[in-house]
């Protein structure tokens, strides 16, 4: 029965073309790896297995990449099949398909697709990583305040913000690399659902399609997606902190506050304005990034509530979407990475910015408690009025805080104006919180050194998989090329 024209026009004809883009590789990968091993355990002769070696090297991978979808098959699958078919016969060509289904065929395709995804992502965060912790251990004394609602609150380093957001991104590389593991899972083997009852070995190729082993229950290898969710998952949280970060940045390159400037290669001018330095490429990498965060959701909004089993849901129409949000994940990230390598800080404004705003008041508070014994709170109480003094503007320093003792404790505290100007200097805030964690310059080249050395450890893990995809390509092509 042949499809009607609204379907072939609205879903087969599309998705023949996506999968071209996205599956023609790995499907070819599959059907080598399975013949080798349907070739192995005896289901197929050797001389079969020849002459559907011989099949599969004989198409023309660019040609039926160019090839129009015309209605006369259903899907790339039996298109390819087709082709078998006409260079070996319909025997020979049926043999290929024992012990397999679509079903399976498509969830490893799917699988091999997505762990790709998911290590570009991977080498984009490690990047960028490397850009940021140069920065940061260039900018270990360049003190600036640190906000919170908004607000100016403490001193810290650039260091230390830019060591907090590349810590979060070690976790995201943590993420991907567990999304990865679980993905890693060869469902081949898994034919419709319930499995085959030839003797097959998914041990072997789950090794010549480069997975670290076979999935597990035949049902869930084709009815779970949460492999998926999992990897898309990751890559939000991994948006959602890039985007946390971008808005400060862009918020530090505006005229107003000025304590970042952008590379000449990443700024705009105006058609009209010609003094503008448009901060761009910060911005499409917030617009990117927002974009992927919103297919990350549409992925999960996409399979939820539907039936655990086989289903469309989770195949030809979701798996664009997957490729592109990776794929736009990957286009912010690096853009944020490629921006900072060239970005330049105002070191002179961000220290005079700190030096504002009494916002070094908590260290004399803390000095207080340590040098004369007194509570936190009652230090925090005097530390207070001191404020309060100087902001009516008829005090100094040293004269307010005399006040304000007096006033809480009943007698004044020994501290001359130069006393508290080291007490309350942004650099003195910074050098005396020392503690794991903290912003002191030697805290911070320790924290630099602990962050070079996770960025060696997940670039050692990034390319030892790389590798070991490579190395599995390779031995497919051997043995299919010894049959």
């Amino acid at each position: 029965m042949p499809f009607a024209p609204e379907y072939i026009s609205h879903v087969l004809s599309e998705n023949f073309e996506d999968a071209k883009v996205l599956f023609l590789s790995p499907l070819m990968s599959i059907h080598y790896a399975h013949l080798v091993m349907l070739e192995r355990q005896g289901i197929v002769s050797r001389e079969d297995a020849r002459a559907l070696r011989q099949a599969l090297d004989g198409i023309a991978v660019p040609e039926v990449r160019a090839a129009a979808f015309d209605g006369s098959v259903e899907d790339l699958f039996f298109y390819v099949e087709r082709l078998v078919v006409a260079a070996c016969g319909d025997d020979r060509a049926g043999r290929l398909h024992t012990a397999r289904s679509r079903n399976d065929i498509d969830m490893t395709m799917y699988r091999m697709r997505l762990r790709e995804y998911v290590l570009v992502l991977l080498k984009a965060t490690v990047e960028t990583r490397r850009v940021l912790v140069t920065l940061a251990d260039r900018h270990r004394e360049t003190v600036f305040p640190a906000h919170t609602h908004t607000q100016p609150a403490q001193p810290t380093t650039m260091a230390h913000y830019l060591l907090a957001v590349v810590e979060q991104l070690e976790r995201d590389a943590g993420r991907l690399r567990a999304a990865f593991v679980t993905t890693n899972r060869n469902p081949l083997g898994a034919c419709a659902i319930a499995g085959t009852g030839f003797p097959i070995d998914r041990d072997l190729t789950s090794a010549l399609l480069g997975f670290d082993g076979p999935t597990g229950n035949t049902y869930g290898s084709i009815a779970t997606v949460d492999y998926l969710l999992e990897s898309a998952s990751a890559a939000a949280v991994t948006l959602v902190g890039l985007g946390r970060f971008v808005q400060d940045l862009l918020l530090w390159c505006t005229r107003e506050v000025g304590l970042l400037r952008l590379g000449e290669g990443y700024v705009q001018s105006s058609s009209i304005m010609p003094q503008k330095r448009n901060p761009v490429a910060l911005e499409h990498a917030r617009a990117i990034g927002s974009k992927a965060l919103g297919e990350a959701t549409a992925i999960v909004v996409s399979v939820h509530n539907t039936p655990f089993g086989d289903i469309v849901d989770t195949e030809d129409d979701l798996q664009p979407l997957v490729y592109s949000m990776f794929h736009d994940a990957t286009r912010a990230v690096t853009l944020v990475g490629a921006a900072m390598t060239s970005a330049e800080f105002d070191v002179a404004k961000l220290e005079a910015r700190a030096r504002e705003g009494w916002i070094t008041i908590t260290e004399l508070a803390d000095t207080l408690t340590r040098d004369h014994g007194l509570a936190f709170r009652t230090s925090h109480a005097i530390t207070t009025r001191v404020v309060a003094e100087l902001r009516s503007g008829k005090a100094g320093m040293a004269e307010a805080l005399a006040r304000a003792a007096t006033a809480v404790i009943g007698h004044t505290l020994p501290y001359d104006e130069a006393a508290l100007a080291r007490i309350l200097s942004p650099r003195h805030f910074v050098a005396v919180r020392t503690m794991r964690g903290g912003p002191a310059p030697e805290e911070t080249a320790r924290a630099v050194a602990v962050s070079r050395d996770a960025l060696a450890a997940d670039q050692g893990w990034l390319d030892g998989r790389v590798d070991a995809l490579r190395a599995a390509e390779v031995e497919l092509r051997r043995q299919a090329s010894a049959l």
